[in-house]
């Protein structure tokens, strides 16, 4: 028995089915992508290579392009990552917080045995792989921020002594084997992000004040029991006597950073010298110019428009972060958004602030601008967490 079609007109004029965009599919898993966010960290982040770009191209290795070719590798794996772990439900990694925890700290343990880490500028913070340095105290800022957010979410917001204790312990113990290193730096950010954490979970007052005390004394402590070394002594009080005339030598190359920095970025005016242009740049004159006093060079060459646009960049940054700890469903991803969005500013603010002689210098890098691969890497991934937070911001 032959099967029988229906008719061909029928068949030519059965209506399509409407495509769906990519945005606004239910099904698709960018739905709700902060592409504001994804935009922002693009634009700042090529804006960081380009000023490496132009600090590391002058009169002494004018054709030198080893240094962008690098960063646009970590622009480009950074941002592979960010796009897999957006895919991913963070709250996965409510289950898995003291594997990532742990795993931090046991490279924070690693990088201090000698023959395993290596010592750089007096540091014993890197790990040498073949063809790049992994810095794992870059890596336990975020490792911290997964695991309070991990412990303070399993409590439910019913804090005791013991639990306060816990989480305290929690945040201590990176910051202890990082100053041991010493990256004084890295464990001032730190704890400014454990402190914001804290007031997020509502620890009482009177503990908060106990703390800020005991930082204080702590501080004073690590600088005078010779934890640290000599430079970095000698640019916490350059920074304090600023108007006085260094007596060490340290001191005085700390002071001469410092006025380099400044002058550089004086120089740079309202519209900068020109891209490739600045004198103090090219002359390199700035110390670290393409790592920690990179923003010396966006202001002397971008000046202050330039610098402002950068700025605001990095304002948009921290606004989307923000934002998406406000929308999270969940206590963990508002922690987890939130400790983030601190490390961001805090790093911001010191990175930029010691360029211009009011905070001290301390050696952090600027956020997706500054070169180095582990900074800009632990950077993408804690954006990859934020858009996770955001896209699951209604499930």
């Amino acid at each position: 028995m032959a099967t029988t079609y229906g008719p061909p007109a029928a068949r030519r004029h059965r209506p399509r089915q409407p495509l769906t965009n990519w945005r606004t599919n239910p099904a698709s898993p960018f739905r709700h992508v902060d592409l504001v966010l994804v935009g922002a960290v693009l634009a700042v982040s090529l804006l960081g290579a380009v000023m490496v770009w132009s600090t590391t191209r002058g009169p002494v290795a004018p054709y030198d392009n080893s240094y962008l070719v690098r960063v646009l590798m970590f622009i480009g794996l950074g941002s592979a990552i960010m796009g897999g772990l957006a895919l991913l439900d963070y709250r996965k990694l409510r289950d898995y917080w003291p594997f990532v925890y742990g795993g931090s700290l046991l490279l924070l343990v690693l990088v201090l045995v000698p023959g395993i880490g290596s010592r750089t500028k007096g540091t014993q913070g890197w790990f040498q792989l073949p063809g790049f340095q992994l810095q794992p105290s870059e890596l336990a800022k975020l490792g911290m921020i997964i695991g309070f957010a991990g412990l303070a979410s399993q409590f439910r917001g019913d804090l005791d002594n013991t639990r306060v204790a816990m989480l305290l312990g929690l945040c201590g113990a990176p910051m202890f084997l990082v100053l041991l290193q010493p990256d004084l730096g890295t464990t001032l950010v730190s704890v400014a992000v454990a402190f914001a954490l804290l007031l997020v979970v509502g620890v009482p007052g009177r503990i908060m004040a106990g703390l800020a005390i005991a930082a204080i004394l702590g501080t004073t402590l690590v600088l005078t029991s010779g934890v640290l070394k000599d430079y970095q002594v000698a640019r916490l009080t350059t920074y304090v006597r600023q108007d006085e005339t260094a007596t060490t030598d340290t001191e005085k190359k700390a002071r001469f950073n410092l006025e380099q920095s400044k002058a550089a970025i004086g120089a740079g005016g309202l519209w900068g010298q020109g891209l490739f242009e600045g004198s103090q740049t090219n002359g390199e004159f700035v110390p670290e110019q393409r790592t920690d006093f990179i923003f010396s060079a966006v202001g002397e060459q971008l000046g202050f428009v330039g610098s402002s646009v950068l700025l605001l960049a990095l304002g948009t940054i921290v606004w989307r972060v923000w934002r998406a700890a406000q929308l999270a469903r969940d206590e963990f991803g508002t922690l987890l958004c939130t400790g983030i969005m601190v490390m961001l500013v805090v790093q911001s603010f010191e990175n930029i602030g010691m360029t211009m002689g009011i905070m001290p210098i301390t050696g952090i890098p600027l956020p997706f601008v500054s070169y180095g691969g582990s900074a800009m890497l632990t950077m993408f991934v804690a954006m990859g967490l934020v858009l996770s937070v955001h896209m699951r911001r209604f499930t």
